[in-house]
């Protein structure tokens, strides 16, 4: 079933939605026109990469048709006739192979039990034993304080894109070793990463997407990102970052707090990019 709206219904969501983003970016974009990096805020725009002009532009998602859209004439995923645009099935049909491989991992993460119990450990694994740190920021406990907290802690990352960036020494640390492969069968919903990879899919999927999940997503990611960051074991006080010290009982307690408030946050936002999956596989 579809909906049919006319110029004067969406281009205010449109125009909305470009608000948004404009408000959600206006400092990212700030320093950009000023050449300055951000090691923390940085990371949505270098590590994912979907560009700020690519988010401005607003996708209602599917069984939407919309009069008079006429810049979505030359979009890829989208199809135009008689005065309307709507998402292209052919586009849909062509992606069937990521859509699937999406929703297993959103289902079978969604489906497994969280854990609350690694700490943000992996950015200390990302600098063990090693001076080519990742960010040209001081370590808080230094070189040595770093080695030592890794070393009285277990480490138990379970997602890929986070161990793939352990230092050689690091990764026999871990008890587990996760790979690519093995993905959708380690993912759990109280990792941090998995959770900010909810905007990764949710960009992945575009113009497929309601953009305002795609904002949502975005949104979560930015402040899991704080979190990883006030947790890990870089000095960021100079940037108002207080550091969240997980080698300490009270520091574990406030990350496992943070952590168990964002997995909360993550859920109903995995499980309507699963739904969307679903409803375009059956498209």
């Amino acid at each position: 079933m579809t909906t049919l709206f006319e110029r004067a219904d969406w281009e205010p969501l449109a125009a909305a939605h470009a608000a948004r983003v404009d408000t959600l970016l206006a400092d990212h974009l700030a320093r950009r026109q000023r050449r300055e990096k951000h090691p923390v805020e940085d990371f949505l725009f270098t590590y994912y990469p979907t560009r700020p002009n690519q988010l401005r532009v607003w996708h209602p998602g599917p069984g939407i048709r919309l009069r008079g859209g006429t810049q979505y004439k030359e979009k890829k995923g989208y199809r135009y006739s008689e005065d309307v645009a709507d998402l292209d099935p052919d586009e849909i049909a062509r992606r069937t192979d990521s859509i699937t491989w999406i929703h297993q991992l959103l289902s079978a993460t969604a489906g497994r039990q969280p854990q609350f119990g690694c700490f943000g450990l992996h950015e200390w694994a990302m600098v063990y034993r090693t001076a080519d740190i990742r960010h040209d920021w001081p370590l808080r406990l230094g070189s040595t304080g770093t080695d030592q907290v890794v070393e009285s802690h277990k480490i138990a990352c379970s997602h890929y894109d986070a161990f793939r960036f352990f230092t050689t020494p690091a990764r026999p640390l871990n008890l587990l070793q996760p790979t690519r492969e093995a993905q959708p069968s380690l993912e759990q919903g109280g990792c941090l990463h998995a959770n900010m990879d909810l905007y990764k899919w949710s960009t992945k999927l575009m113009p497929f997407t309601p953009s305002s999940l795609v904002l949502d997503c975005f949104e979560l990611a930015r402040d899991i990102r704080t979190l990883d960051m006030r947790a890990s074991p870089y000095d960021f006080t100079a940037l108002g970052y207080s550091p969240i010290e997980i080698e300490t009982p009270t520091g574990k307690a406030t990350y496992a707090a943070a952590q168990r408030a964002f997995a909360d946050r993550a859920g109903p936002l995995r499980l309507q990019l699963a739904t969307l999956c679903e409803q375009l596989l059956t498209t």
